[in-house]
């Protein structure tokens, strides 16, 4: 966080002290508190801390609390608060507030924090900003937690992928080339066997864990099946553009509604650097803005937020759906809307997979791009999360190869998308370009390539590749229930034909199970856009309650 504060680093400049209205405002929600030397302001593995702002003193954000590595990441005097996106979202803090020096702070609840934020446009823009930089300067220094694993260990590739998809600062000691990673390991006295292990602040520590095990950590303690908190109005099931705006206006509406999510919230489109055709933002936007202020608001209407909740199965009759998570948790509606999304295909060439969350990525964020700042890389695509990441890479990399199948961009990206590349000096455009094999020996030096339109054979120097084509679809766990295409994408409304069953015509976002839509890029036949997932997100929610006016159903569960 050493981003905004005392011990800023002056690359990151913006000021992030509050003006005397803001001050103001919390203060009518928040309280003065004296503080003392050494006090503890919230620490290492907190479920949830409140929002603190210095009034007089100095109060430190630390690493490894009272440990012999113990590291100030950042310091805040008066008028500065403390804090990163972490705290609005949901999850554990991993790093601890302590005041270096007495003076006094103002400590708002983080409820009311969350309520405030809503309601004043200037505030919320001020805080999501510095806590979204700090997110930033988090992953890029891997300050928060520690991976220790080999690069050719399939586990600890899964674990890179899982913090990747979830936005988790994460510092990985790579076995095979950091000798502080098998100094560690000696220290903590953990056998090779035991690999890899994760060092989570103010937590056990984790060996050989799945994602699941980091989930929980993250997550919430799984629920018995007939706790009546896990049971709603609505469930939404991914925590995409499309299922935040459905839990959003469901809970506007007075559905008692919950949003589950794999991993964080904002879906594949949380990932991306910027998007800059979304409605009401004339300078763009992050995927990570997008998904804070709709989190955000989510919780300001009530919405029982699930992070780390994977759907692993689903079962469903009239009125009565039910959801079940790979933890165990239980989730029952008389409504669900699913918005699991669709997943980028694998890159199937030989020598890939080995190198899946090393150096083959399916995402580009900051810490991929950390991972090869001042090097070549390689973006396979031809769509606009492609150019987007083509674009984000090419701050940092250079040059970037942008592999096309097709025979140009036009008629697969956004008009703006191209004119940006075409006038980007770092990035280099391969039309009618197939990969065809990875190329690596103790690392990824390139890919071979082939002209599809003349046949001819040559290599592309890459430190990494990006991969960014075609779509799965997020469905396999409703375990063939629901009628889908072809290709596994949910069938819903006039595309059932004779999938559906009921005495009534599907209603639009409607699948072959009454009660139970299907919205964004999970749907069969829906335009992969964020706005439109985001309308469709809304709109099925005004179809829920024609669904319950033409079936009779009662609003509330009994």
């Amino acid at each position: 966080m050493d981003d905004h504060g005392l011990s800023g680093n002056p690359a990151w400049t913006p000021v992030a002290r509050l003006a005397r209205e803001q001050l103001a405002r919390l203060g009518a929600v928040g309280s003065e508190h004296a503080t003392a030397a050494g006090e503890v302001l919230f620490a290492a593995g907190d479920a949830s801390y409140d929002f603190f702002v210095v009034l007089d003193g100095v109060a430190d954000v630390v690493e490894r609390l009272g440990e012999a590595t113990e590291r100030v990441v950042a310091s805040y005097g008066p008028g500065e608060f403390l804090g990163e996106i972490g705290m609005l979202t949901g999850e554990r803090a991993s790093l601890a507030g302590v005041v270096r020096s007495a003076g006094r702070v103002l400590r708002v609840p983080l409820r009311r924090i969350q309520v405030l934020m809503t309601q004043d446009t200037d505030l919320s823009d001020f805080v999501l900003r510095i806590f979204l930089e700090r997110r930033a300067n988090l992953l890029r220094k891997g300050a928060g937690l520690t991976l220790v694993g080999s690069r050719y260990d399939p586990r600890c590739r899964a674990l890179l992928q899982s913090f990747s998809r979830s936005r988790t600062a994460v510092n990985w000691l790579d076995l095979e080339e950091q000798p502080e990673a098998e100094a560690l390991l000696r220290e903590l006295r953990v056998p090779v066997a035991d690999l890899p292990i994760v060092l989570v602040p103010g937590r056990p520590m984790l060996r050989n864990p799945q994602p699941a095990d980091i989930a929980a950590e993250f997550g919430e303690l799984p629920a018995e099946a007939d706790d009546d908190r896990d049971v709603c109005d609505l469930l939404v099931v991914g925590g995409g553009p499309g299922g935040l705006a459905a839990a959003v206006y469901g809970a506007s509406e007075g559905l008692q509604t919950a949003l589950l999510d794999a991993a964080a919230f904002g879906g594949q489109a949380g990932t991306s650097s910027r998007i800059e055709n979304y409605l009401g933002f004339p300078a763009g936007l992050s995927g990570a803005e997008l998904a804070a202020r709709g989190t955000v608001q989510a919780a300001k209407f009530g919405v029982r937020l699930h992070r780390n909740a994977r759907a692993a199965a689903f079962a469903g009759r009239a009125g009565r759906h039910c959801v079940t998570c790979d933890d165990g948790r239980v989730f029952r509606a008389q409504d669900v809307i699913i918005a699991t999304g669709a997943e980028y295909r694998r890159l199937t060439v030989p020598g890939a997979e080995a190198w899946e969350g090393n150096s083959v990525h399916y995402a580009a964020t900051v810490v991929e791009a950390q991972s090869c700042r001042g090097r070549p890389v390689a973006v396979i695509g031809g769509g606009n999360s492609a150019g987007q990441a083509a674009m984000f890479l090419s701050r940092t990399s250079d040059p970037v190869h942008l592999l096309v199948r097709g025979e140009d961009l036009d008629h697969s990206m956004s008009r703006y998308l191209v004119e940006a590349i075409a006038a980007d000096p770092r990035i280099r455009v391969w039309v009618r370009t197939e990969a065809v094999a990875l190329v690596a020996d103790s690392a990824v030096t390139g890919i071979d390539v082939v002209d599809r339109g003349a046949g001819r054979r040559s290599h592309v120097k890459a430190d990494a590749v990006f991969v960014f084509i075609g779509a799965t679809p997020c469905t396999g766990w409703l375990g063939g229930r629901l009628a889908t295409d072809r290709d596994g994408f949910l069938l819903t409304g006039q595309d059932l034909d004779g999938a559906w069953e009921a005495d009534r015509a599907p209603l639009p976002f409607e699948t072959s199970e009454p009660g139970v839509f299907c919205v964004g890029d999970a749907r069969s036949g829906s335009v992969k856009r964020v706005a439109t997932a985001v309308g469709e997100g809304s709109a099925a929610v005004r179809l829920v309650f024609e669904r319950r006016r033409l079936d009779g159903a009662r609003h509330l569960l009994v």
